[in-house]
């Protein structure tokens, strides 16, 4: 195929683009490793300070599938350049921000602005880029989506030591000041449509808020609070049940709908967002377990935390360019099997998890992570969006992108719920195994109490608490040892569906 040169204004438009795209992502996990020292400073409560993040996720997914029609009315020069602009803004008003609740505000508006800049990226690389094109340009594409997030916690561990938890917001204020004036004088490849702004749907954009912004205060939310226990999230559910019934109604029923769903007619974009959202399993729920893993049984610091995972950042750049050449000679849905099977080798390998692994034992699942991520999200990209018709793409990015996040909140629903499931069934057995009756039990007891036996009559009661904590420690261990043969098992299933999907064809270079 003929190597089409790229204009030098529409490279550095899509630069700024996906420089935009990397911040709106990066914000999601760079609170994560700081949420301490953010509660300290705002007097905040432990059940409140998880809405820093909360916030802004329900805000990120409701604008997400809204963003394609948006686009369409103002073009995509002014609703990418309105998003950047806006994000900065709420960036400097995070930064600001003297209570729990002026911050959760401005979290909520700085999700929602900059979740405007993630669809409209991926619709405008298809969009301003012929096919030859886009095969140099896809890379870019394929590590900032997975590298973001992962290197969000190193990042914010970073800020924060170095300076305070007010720089992970003031970092944002001059790229956001660039990516906007670079949007606004270089984005020109399509032009606003005015009228379709009489056509908004007002009631779908209030069902569709309502049923995204409460399925995932339900999901972030039910593992904290047991699910249906709690009065709250049984509302909340109700609410989204509700919500989403008249959502999918007015869909079929408006002139113009809000999000047009008939992109999942299309095989490829159907199975397509499928694998996004098992992406979104892997990418958030691996990002999320592992810091875990590292603070509460490890006990690092947030920066050891980051220097420990930033492997698979780097096998990540290292693994994209070799990638995109492979998903121009090979069949790319071999490539995701390899990917996926990428995945179940890393999730298999930390299945024997113990409570003495650092950085070494971490290292080569890292790496098997990392490489995956490549050679999965860039031919799921080319497949899934690759063989739509033009005017679909601003919709269907945006859908897209939605099953993304909307895995991700499934994929750490379901680690929640199974880290308390499963710690509390380990515990209950080593709680029955070392019993009085057992001598090691007893002579574990008497071993930890002569370590306190300064304490006098105390010192028994110090020596079971001790030991109790350790059992606790060893069912965590243990239930994170679970989670991850659980995720083997989902990535290896998915394989067999990726057979299923069709190559779309060289000829598809659509401008």
């Amino acid at each position: 195929m003929t190597s089409e040169p790229i204009p030098l204004r529409r490279l550095l438009a899509f630069l700024a683009m996906i420089f935009g795209m990397f911040m709106a992502i990066l914000d999601i996990q760079i609170v994560s490793a700081s949420l301490a020292e953010i509660q300290a400073g705002l007097g905040a409560s432990a059940d409140e300070i998880a809405y820093v993040q909360t916030s802004y996720l329900i805000a990120e997914v409701i604008m997400i599938p809204l963003s394609g029609f948006l686009s369409r009315i103002v073009s995509t020069r002014w609703m990418f350049s309105a998003s950047a602009v806006g994000f900065t803004l709420a960036s400097i008003l995070c930064g600001t921000a003297t209570s729990i609740e002026e911050m959760v505000v401005y979290r909520a508006l700085q999700g929602f602005l900059g979740g405007g800049m993630i669809p409209t990226t991926f619709a405008a690389s298809y969009a301003m880029f012929s096919l030859s094109q886009r095969q140099r340009i896809m890379p870019l594409m394929g590590v900032v989506v997975p590298l973001a997030p992962t290197i969000g916690p190193t990042v914010g561990g970073w800020l924060t030591d170095m300076f305070s938890w007010h720089w992970l917001f003031y970092v944002n204020v001059v790229p956001g000041i660039l990516v906007a004036l670079a949007g606004a004088t270089l984005i020109d490849h399509d032009r606003p449509n005015w009228a379709l702004f009489r056509k908004f749907d007002w009631s779908g954009l209030v069902f569709m808020a309502t049923f995204l912004g409460c399925l995932e205060y339900v999901l972030e939310e039910g593992p904290l609070r047991d699910w249906f226990d709690s009065d709250t999230v049984i509302v909340f559910a109700l609410v989204s049940a509700l919500a989403g019934a008249a959502f999918f109604a007015r869909v079929l029923l408006a002139e113009e709908p809000i999000v047009d769903l008939r992109a999942f007619a299309n095989g490829n974009f159907a199975l397509g967002s499928m694998f996004s959202l098992a992406m979104g399993v892997g990418l958030f729920g691996m990002t999320y377990l592992f810091p875990l893993y590292l603070s509460r049984v490890r006990g690092y610091t947030p920066l050891m935390i980051g220097e420990t995972m930033f492997v698979t950042g780097i096998c990540m750049l290292l693994t994209a360019p070799i990638a995109n050449r492979l998903v121009a000679i090979l069949d790319p849905r071999w490539m995701l099997v390899f990917g996926f099977g990428g995945f179940a080798l890393s999730t298999w390998q930390m299945a024997t998890l113990t409570r003495d692994w650092g950085f070494d034992e971490l290292l080569l699942p890292q790496i098997c992570r990392g490489c995956s991520l490549m050679f999965c999200m860039i031919p799921i990209n080319n497949l899934a969006l690759g063989t739509l018709p033009l005017d679909r793409l601003k919709n269907a990015a945006g859908l897209y992108n939605l099953m993304r996040n909307l895995g991700g909140a499934l994929g750490l629903a379901l680690i929640n719920t199974m880290l308390g499931v499963r710690s509390d069934h380990h515990f209950a057995r080593l709680r029955e195994s070392v019993s009085w009756s057992r001598e090691t039990a007893t002579e574990s007891v008497a071993r930890l109490g002569a370590r306190f036996a300064e304490r006098g009559a105390e010192a028994e009661m110090i020596a079971i608490r001790r030991l109790t904590e350790l059992a606790r420690r060893e069912a965590l261990v243990m239930s994170f040892a679970d989670l991850f043969l659980l995720l083997t098992m989902v990535f290896a299933a998915l394989i067999a569906l990726i057979l299923l999907m069709e190559r779309p064809a060289p000829a598809a270079q659509r401008r």
